[in-house]
């Protein structure tokens, strides 16, 4: 296996591969672990699937995909926070989330020969990322993170005690939005490397995961992160051994990471203190 590591360091399309999903997994890690303390998992999912028209409509136009992308998921972040409760917008959110994917498609039909950039966008495509892409992670990876930080309290306790939180003057419907565009954020980000498809499972999974094996909101923040790095790293050492897609092997291990992790709470035990 270390022979492995050193071989597969030797090629410049590994070695920013590998950094383009440590930042991703950290950032993925961070924010996808309040997404699920949240419940709104959901929302998370549509953002993904809203950024596709984005990216082919961008590209329709000959701008940079990315800058689409960017654009159509920061937008629909604000309007899902804007919508306000879970049970006020799920409606909502199924709605664009299949005009999205319909539009997308409608822009492919004008412009096939973007269909290559398309896939990428809908798959991910973590052995393309060049140099230049890594900056542009790098950099909505500082602001998703530093964002989240400026937030975290009030989301915290929003997320734990609504009720309470807004008894105490805590502005729900911003801390919602925000949060949501910090979402967004991170969705593009995560984007790059898994697609719009599977976006999710990088997303939720850790994060899912470790709120199984954690009852601290810091330490679960922190496992969810190490999980999520992990999972992309060890995913790119298969995909390089198997010659299987890198985005398989990450939704492979986030599912089974987490049927693992609760198959104790199925046959009765405690979930540790």
């Amino acid at each position: 296996m270390g022979m492995t590591i050193t071989t597969i360091l030797d090629y410049d399309f590994m070695r920013n591969a590998f950094l383009a999903t440590l930042i991703v997994g950290i950032v993925a890690g961070a924010v996808g672990y309040f997404l699920v303390l949240r419940g709104e998992t959901f929302a998370g999912h549509a953002l993904a699937h809203v950024g596709f028209p984005g990216a082919t409509g961008a590209a329709l136009i000959g701008l940079s995909p990315i800058a689409g992308l960017s654009l159509f998921t920061v937008l629909a972040g604000i309007g899902i926070g804007v919508l306000g409760s879970k049970a006020n917008r799920d409606v909502a959110i199924g709605i664009v989330l299949t005009l999205s994917l319909g539009l997308g498609l409608l822009f492919l039909h004008f412009y096939t020969a973007y269909a290559s950039q398309a896939t990428n966008v809908l798959f991910g495509n973590v052995l393309g990322i060049s140099v230049q892409t890594l900056w542009v992670l790098a950099a909505l990876g500082i602001v998703s993170l530093v964002a989240l930080g400026l937030i975290a309290r009030p989301l915290l306790f929003a997320s734990l005690q609504p009720e309470l939180a807004e008894a105490r003057g805590v502005p729900l419907g911003r801390v919602s939005t925000l949060f949501m565009v910090v979402v967004a954020l991170s969705t593009v980000d995560a984007m790059q490397i898994v697609g719009v498809l599977l976006v999710f499972a990088l997303m939720v999974a850790p994060a899912a995961t470790a709120m199984r094996i954690t009852r601290r909101v810091s330490t679960g923040v922190i496992a969810s992160i190490v999980l999520a790095v992990a999972i992309a790293w060890i995913s790119l050492v298969l995909a390089y051994l198997t010659d299987w897609p890198t985005s398989f092997w990450i939704t492979a291990l986030g599912g089974l990471g987490y049927f693992a992790v609760s198959l104790p709470a199925w046959f009765g035990a405690r979930r540790p203190t």
